[in-house]
Parts: C-alpha cells; sequence; structure tokens
C-alpha cells in the first residue's frame, strides 16, 4: 500500500512536489519541540542564524521529502533534468583508472547523485536500513537500476566497496553520518566537535583512489538539480585524522554553496554511547 501511494506521487510534477513539500516543511517547522530547535541551533552553529533561514531550511527539508519518491522510481525523468558545469572534475578523475570514492553529505537531493553518475560506470553505495520496515519495499524498488549496486553499512558492505575499488569501479558513501560502532573520531565542523566516521579517509588511504564530493542542489521552480563535484586535496601528511578534517572542511565549503538546502535538521552533533570523550583541545 505504502509504495503504490509513492508510485501515486512520483507521477506528480516535480514543481509539485516542491511546492507542496515546502509547504508541509515549513508547517512542521511552526510546531514547538526538538525539530525547530535542532534546526534553528545547527544553523546558527554554522553562521545562520535567524527565524527566516530557520524557516528556508525546514521548507527544504520538506521539498527534499517530497521529490525522492519520483528520483526513487521515476529516475530516467529525473536524469533528464540534472545539469553540471562540473562534469571536468569526473573526467579527470576517472582518468587516473583508480577508482573513485564519492562522498554525498545530507546536502540538497543526496539520492539523485549516485544515479547521475552511473553514465560513468558502476557504482556501489552504501546504505542503512531504514528504522520503518514499510518503506523498505519503496527502497527496495529503487534500487533496481543498472549499474547501481546497493550493499549494507556493515562489514559485508565494506568488503563489497573494496571489491569494487579494485576494479577501479566508483564507490558512493554519506560522510556526514554519526557512525554507531564507535568507529569514528572527533573532528571540528562548522567549529563544534562532531563525531565523525574515519571509513571514508580510511577507504581513500588504502585504496589509494581520489575522492570527490558531490551534491544535487535543487533549483527553483522545479526545474531539477545541478550536480557539483568537488575533488578533495589531501593533506600534506595524509593521516586518517587529517584527511577526516579536511574531509569535513571541504564539506562545510560546499555546503555554503546552498546553504539552506543542508539537512540542519539531522543530529550531527549527537554523542553516540560508544563514542569516547570530546579531547580537552575541543573545549579548552
Amino acid at each position: 500500500m505504502f509504495l503504490f501511494f509513492l508510485k501515486l506521487l512520483a507521477k506528480l510534477p516535480l514543481r509539485w512536489l516542491h511546492a507542496l513539500g515546502r509547504f508541509l516543511g515549513v508547517v512542521v517547522y511552526l510546531l514547538p519541540g526538538r525539530y525547530r530547535q535542532r534546526i534553528q541551533k545547527n544553523a546558527a552553529q554554522a553562521g545562520y542564524s535567524g527565524a527566516g533561514f530557520a524557516r528556508r531550511a525546514a521548507a527544504e527539508t520538506g521539498a527534499m521529502i517530497m521529490e525522492t519518491p519520483k528520483v526513487w522510481l521515476e529516475p530516467a525523468t529525473c536524469l533528464a533534468r540534472c545539469s553540471t558545469q562540473d562534469e571536468h572534475i569526473v573526467a579527470a578523475a576517472l582518468a587516473e583508472q583508480r577508482g573513485i570514492l564519492y562522498l554525498t553529505p545530507h546536502l540538497g537531493c543526496f539520492e539523485i547523485t549516485a544515479r547521475a553518475l552511473i553514465k560513468h560506470g558502476p557504482i556501489t553505495v552504501m546504505f542503512r536500513p531504514p528504522r520503518q520496515q514499510f518503506i523498505e519495499p519503496a527502497m527496495q524498488a529503487s534500487r533496481n537500476m543498472p549499474g547501481l549496486h546497493a550493499v549494507p553499512a556493515s562489514v559485508r558492505g565494506i568488503r563489497e566497496f573494496l571489491k569494487a575499488l579494485r576494479r577501479n569501479e566508483a564507490v558512493g558513501m554519506l560522510p556526514d553520518q554519526v557512525p554507531s560502532t564507535g568507529d569514528g573520531i572527533w573532528a571540528p565542523f562548522f567549529g563544534k566537535p562532531a563525531y565523525t566516521m574515519t571509513l571514508a579517509a580510511k577507504l581513500a588511504l588504502q585504496a589509494n583512489v581520489p575522492i570527490v564530493l558531490t551534491a544535487g542542489e535543487r533549483l527553483p521552480k522545479g526545474q531539477g538539480w545541478r550536480i557539483h563535484y568537488v575533488r578533495l586535496t589531501l593533506p600534506d601528511d595524509p593521516t586518517v585524522e587529517n584527511t577526516v578534517y579536511a574531509i569535513n572542511e571541504a564539506m562545510e565549503h560546499l555546503i555554503q554553496r546552498f546553504p539552506s538546502q543542508y539537512l540542519w535538521s539531522y543530529n550531527r552533533y549527537k554523542i553516540p554511547p560508544e563514542a569516547p570523550a570530546i579531547p580537552p583541545s575541543f573545549t579548552s
């Protein structure tokens, strides 16, 4: 039943979906509670204070939710609405024939980016199973695309990533998800310590592959998405810690291009039970 409902939504024009999503996003934001407080607090931490920005961010979150069924179930239609001015960055990384690690933060339409990359070759992406089981059939249907291979965020998924990189193929993941297994370190994110995964840095350094950050900027009036690509320059001393710091800094710069489309409601600064204490250097 839920999949049928999503299929009906996917048939609506993108402009309608974005408009409806923005309206619902603002309605939810106006309700008192943690959701509104978290958006305001996280956005202010990054320098975007004020109720006006927070409302716009909530509206864009609503647009992101409402566009997802169309991206999942009508990918060809959505890909026809994608454009980019950064194709040369992908072409240069592909020419090295070492595989590519794509990192997609919770920015814009992060469901469109992997699908946009399929034209360059197969890509393996990592996902976390949804907490709500009724969503799983829809997610499963969305992954049935030639060239897109989805693996769980587990040891098996990491093995599949390494196999793909050895074949000089592309892999993709969300770098700003808070790790839940203790596999992370504290790193600055907009000036505040955030428990950050080390998996992306370890994969890139172990496999010696280029890192490219990517995000799908939502264009106005249902025009589609502009895909951004940014090649990460590794630090002079490419340790895991330094690379994690560089990834977070690169994400900040990418988010600053269209900040209202970042998922500020995500609890980026939460402290997992397995996490070590925040180092004194962050709190002094």
